[in-house]
């Protein structure tokens, strides 16, 4: 197989290409490297049969030779760049998926888009299926990544029904593991840094709120599933285990040591107040549930930032 991954230099992107690569295929990495690591590329560099090209979907994608899916990984998906970058985002979701699903009806391809949990806003039915539409609000700060993702899934299923392009379409809840961005302005990242410099976890509101993590891993098995099958609709893929904001602090500040207190801060404006993926879809159509624990996969992203921490001194 011979597949294209776009936003290969960030976390998933990485971890999906690894995956591929270790599985003996071609892979063609694409990524601007506004938000990915060029250390992720040059790691991938020694895995495999690994091809990189450093550009912007939202101007053009272009691959020689034959393609057999390509894989859309491609916008930052941080809280912290959905205003510096919004017009980033935007085009991404528009004219860069554009320029991938016409890639892909060149090719014969399959196109596998990333989506997001974020189409379903902050909720109002729990857990979320993918038949919910979700409750977002189109002219708040997060708008850029949660319309333009509902606009991306939008572009890709009439290329679908107008054109026939195959298309599967994945929302992704919280995912964490090794790779992911320091200072990336998420929960686990932010909780980490923090726990193991000894400073205060920083919880936004009372931290009621809830999320429901899923191992990196996990999420990669439910994405080549989803590409290997002929179900054409979107599935969520996420975990079922749900966890409060503040246990999970309390939970970060034991694996890091046990020294750091926890800060409440006011909540941000449209911050979900809950996320929990329905996941009976991928359980009946892909066979697919997440296997590693949270205490286990904490523990391996723990140990993730604790050996980036010690390689800055």
């Amino acid at each position: 197989m011979r597949a294209v991954v776009t936003g290969v230099a960030g976390f998933i992107g990485s971890h999906l290409a690894e995956r591929l690569l270790r599985e003996g295929a071609d892979v063609v990495g694409i990524d601007n490297l506004s938000t990915g690591q060029w250390e992720h590329v040059s790691f991938l560099e020694s895995v495999g049969n690994f091809s990189y090209s450093q550009a912007d979907i939202s101007d053009s994608a272009s691959v020689e030779g034959p393609v057999d899916v390509v894989f859309n990984l491609a916008c930052p998906p941080s809280p912290i760049d959905f205003g510096p970058k919004g017009l980033d985002i935007l085009r991404a979701c528009s004219d860069g998926v554009r320029n991938l699903l016409e890639l892909a009806d060149e090719k014969g391809a399959t196109f596998v888009h990333s989506s997001t949990s974020e189409c379903y806003g902050d909720p109002l039915v729990h857990p979320q299926p993918e038949t919910y539409w979700g409750n977002v609000n189109p002219i708040g700060p997060r708008a850029p990544y949660d319309e333009g993702k509902r606009f991306a899934e939008a572009l890709s299923v009439t290329y679908r029904r107008l054109r026939g392009t195959r298309v599967r379409l994945y929302r992704v809840f919280n995912t964490y593991g090794p790779r992911m961005r320091i200072g990336d302005g998420r929960v686990l990242p932010n909780f980490m840094m923090q726990g193991l410099r000894g400073e205060p976890l920083t919880v936004y509101g009372d931290g009621s709120q809830t999320r429901s993590l899923c191992y990196v891993a996990d999420l990669v098995e439910g994405i080549l599933r989803l590409a290997n099958s002929d179900f054409e609709e979107p599935v969520n893929l996420g975990s079922p285990d749900e966890v409060s904001i503040r246990s999970l602090a309390e939970e970060v500040v034991s694996l890091t040591g046990g020294k750091s207190e926890i800060r409440f801060l006011p909540l941000p404006e449209d911050d979900p107040k809950v996320r929990r993926p329905d996941i009976t879809r991928a359980r009946r159509i892909l066979g697919w549930a997440p296997k590693v624990s949270r205490q286990d996969g904490l523990a391996l992203t723990v140990d993730y930032f604790k050996s980036k921490l010690e390689s800055h001194f």
